[in-house]
C-alpha cells in the first residue's frame, strides 16, 4: 500500500497570517488611542463610527486610516492564506464572505458617518453580516480529522454572538431604540476581530506542520 504524500502549506500562507493579524493589531490600538482623544466618549452611548467622524472626533483621520488598513490587509492576507484554510464547501463561501467584509471596512473609512451616512450605514452593515455568517460557515469546516478542529467551537460562538447582537441591533436602529448602540456595536465588531487573530495563529501553525491531510492544503 502507498504511503500518503506530505502536503505541504503553500509559503504564502504565513504571509497571509501576518497581514492578518498586523490588520486586526493596529485597528485595536487606532481604537483605544482615538478613543483617549475624543472628549467624553462612552463605550456604551458612542458608535464605533464616531470616532471616524470628520467634525467631532479630534483624531478621526487616525481611525479612518487604520479601518482601510484593516480592510486592504486582511483582504491581501486571506488571498495569500486561501490555502492554509480547511477546503471544500465551507471555504469556498466563508472566505468569499471575509473578503466582501474588507472590502467594506475599507468603504467604512472612506465614507465617515457624517460625510455620507446612507453609504456609511450599508458598508458597515456589509462588515458586520459577512463577517458574522463567514465565522460560522468556516467552523463546518473545521473537522476533528484537521489541525483546525480546536477553533471550531470558538468560531461558531464568535459567529453566533456576531449574528445574535446583529439581529438586536438592525430592527432597534430603524427605530432609534437601540439600548446602548456602543456597546451592541461593540458585540458585533469584537468576535470578528478576535476570530482574524485566532485565524491567524492557526495559518501560523499549519505553516510550520506539514500535513498528511490534502484537505487542509487543496
Amino acid at each position: 500500500m502507498t504511503e500518503p504524500v506530505p502536503h505541504a502549506v503553500p509559503r504564502s500562507v504565513p504571509w497571509g497570517a501576518a497581514l492578518i493579524a498586523v490588520g486586526v493589531v493596529q485597528f485595536t490600538i487606532a481604537m483605544v488611542v482615538v478613543q483617549s482623544k475624543y472628549p467624553g466618549y462612552s463605550d456604551v452611548a458612542n458608535y464605533i463610527s464616531d470616532l471616524g467622524n470628520t467634525a467631532t472626533s479630534p483624531w478621526n483621520a487616525v481611525f479612518n486610516v487604520s479601518i482601510i488598513l484593516l480592510g486592504l490587509l486582511a483582504f491581501v492576507g486571506v488571498v495569500l492564506a486561501w490555502h492554509g484554510f480547511p477546503s471544500g464547501a465551507s471555504r469556498a463561501v466563508g472566505l468569499p464572505l471575509v473578503l466582501l467584509a474588507s472590502v467594506a471596512a475599507i468603504l467604512v473609512g472612506c465614507f465617515p458617518e457624517n460625510v455620507n451616512l446612507p453609504v456609511h450605514e450599508t458598508v458597515s452593515l456589509l462588515v458586520f453580516a459577512p463577517g458574522g455568517v463567514a465565522m460560522a460557515v468556516l467552523a463546518a469546516g473545521m473537522r476533528e480529522r484537521t489541525s483546525w478542529h480546536w477553533l471550531r467551537g470558538p468560531s461558531a460562538a464568535l459567529g453566533l454572538v456576531t449574528l445574535v447582537s446583529l439581529a438586536y441591533y438592525v430592527p432597534t436602529q430603524v427605530n432609534n431604540t437601540t439600548w446602548g448602540p456602543g456597546l451592541v456595536e461593540r458585540f458585533i465588531v469584537v468576535p470578528i476581530l478576535v476570530w482574524g487573530l485566532l485565524a491567524a495563529v492557526q495559518l501560523f501553525r499549519r505553516s510550520r506542520e506539514p500535513s498528511l491531510d490534502p484537505r487542509l492544503t487543496a
